[in-house]
């Protein structure tokens, strides 16, 4: 399943936390799969109560509840991030990037490139058939340069709440 975020100015807004979907969202960032029974008994609400805050929290978008792998370790054998220079409309350039399976996160910055995209590949016949035949024929792309990884030393989604 490939998901793909496109996000409006209203989506970018910022939403307000009080403290106890604070203390929530931390119990969950700790432990995804921690019942709500649990987070209830930590944060001094009932059972029911942290379910709809967290059925809330997830509706509008404020966090996800995933399971994170390390791809280089279930059997990909190749992640490189890829920043690109793009000539006329970063944001149609962003969703043709998007649109790739093996695309993971692409984002429009400032700098350098215009545009960053994480790939995740089987190996290297397989990153440079993607560089090759679907990267760079998007209109728009002029330059890429490609970041190997060599290891994941640190992946956290534990940025916190406040």
């Amino acid at each position: 399943m490939v998901v793909t975020t496109t996000r409006t100015a209203a989506e970018n807004s910022t939403v307000g936390l009080d403290d106890l979907s604070r203390q929530i969202v931390e119990q969950l960032q700790q432990d995804g799969r921690r019942a709500y029974a649990t987070i209830a008994k930590a944060v001094g609400l009932s059972e029911a109560a942290v379910r709809q805050r967290v059925q809330r929290l997830l509706d509008a978008g404020v966090m996800q509840i995933v399971a994170v792998t390390d791809p280089l370790r279930v059997g990909f054998q190749r992640q490189a991030l890829v920043g690109l220079k793009v000539e006329g409309d970063l944001r149609e350039a962003a969703r043709e990037i998007a649109a790739i399976d093996e695309v993971d996160y692409v984002v429009v910055c400032a700098g350098s490139f215009d545009l960053l995209a994480e790939i995740v590949c089987e190996d290297d016949d397989h990153l440079l058939a993607l560089l090759n035949d679907h990267v760079r024929t998007i209109p728009g792309v002029t330059n890429t340069e490609t970041f190997v990884y060599l290891r994941l030393e640190k992946q956290t989604y534990t940025w916190g709440t406040r």
